[in-house]
């Protein structure tokens, strides 16, 4: 029995937001709206995706003893979150920069500060967290030597998912333990490099799957998202909505898969229901603030 449907490893940032009516270019300064600042980081993001939607989460991160390192805290408590893996100390807490435009597009720029110092010994002395988790998700906010450790401690009977963002070359040994490796258009491109000699997604879910990971997902934003594995690539549809800020949009994809994924659903019906989700994320502001609740999803 497990204690635990889904261990986030990942990063906790305190995400700085200006709304903008265009991004700046080179040597440009443009105005924008107040500051916002609301908790984030792709594993503090999905551990509360996770939770709201009535996941058994835990959350494996290092913040700063700081104020943005108490925010983070805050919200994941609240979202029902277990925060004993939270490490305090060490650097500043994370901070992710976000500029969004009228149309909810968003550009980060991530200082990763304590996230940097979430080290392999860290994953080492929370073997007891990976042997009660059904599955474990992570991400690249963190060193790579530190998800590479995350994938030799799973627990023998546990699932491996990996959004690999920001993207960069995978060791063989991560990309064979990722069920699924979930991208988008931008991280399979980076990913495949000069393996990458088509336009088309579904031959991006083929090259992929063909260099070691048991199943692959490709997000598609409006366009849903396809799903591949040993059975083919099948596309799954997007819910169509007024996007307001896709801030943390993917994270909460990720959450949403990675818990139906340990609750028996097939990949396909999983990706499914996680494109749901994801659609009920950018109706709103934020990222953690727009993360339904599972009856909000299914309303959808």
């Amino acid at each position: 029995m497990y204690d635990y449907d889904l261990l986030v490893v990942g990063s906790a940032n305190a995400d700085l937001v200006i709304g903008v009516e265009r991004r700046p270019g080179a040597g440009e300064t443009v105005l924008g709206t107040d500051l916002a600042v609301h908790p984030g980081g792709k594993g503090a993001n999905q551990a509360v995706a996770a939770a709201r939607l009535g996941a058994r989460t835990a959350l494996l991160a290092r913040v700063g003893d700081d104020d943005y390192g108490r925010l983070l805290l805050d919200s994941q408590r609240a979202a029902g979150v277990d925060t004993v893996g939270v490490l305090v100390g060490g650097a500043p807490t994370g901070v992710a920069l976000i500029t969004v435009d009228p149309s909810g597009d968003n550009s980060i720029v991530v200082s990763p500060g304590a996230n940097g110092r979430l080290a392999p010994g860290d994953v080492r002395a929370a073997a007891s967290l990976f042997h009660a988790s059904r599955v474990v998700s992570t991400q690249l906010e963190i060193p790579l030597e530190t998800v590479v450790e995350v994938v030799r401690s799973l627990a023998p009977d546990s699932r491996f998912v990996l959004n690999p963002s920001p993207p960069r070359p995978l060791p063989a040994e991560v990309l064979a333990a990722c069920d699924p490796l979930i991208v988008n258009e931008h991280e399979a491109k980076v990913i495949l490099g000069d393996a990458c000699v088509s336009e088309r997604p579904e031959d991006w879910a083929r090259i992929l799957l063909a260099k070691g990971p048991r199943s692959v997902v490709v997000t598609l934003g409006a366009e849903g998202a396809l799903v591949a594995s040993g059975a083919g690539v099948f596309r799954v549809p997007s819910v169509k909505v007024d996007a307001v800020d896709t801030t943390g949009a993917g994270d909460a994809f990720t959450a949403a898969l990675a818990w139906r994924l340990g609750t028996g659903e097939s990949l396909a019906e999983a990706a499914a229901y996680a494109a749901r989700v994801g659609a009920a994320a950018v109706t709103k502001a934020g990222a953690q603030a727009s993360y339904p609740t599972a009856a909000e999803a299914e309303a959808l």
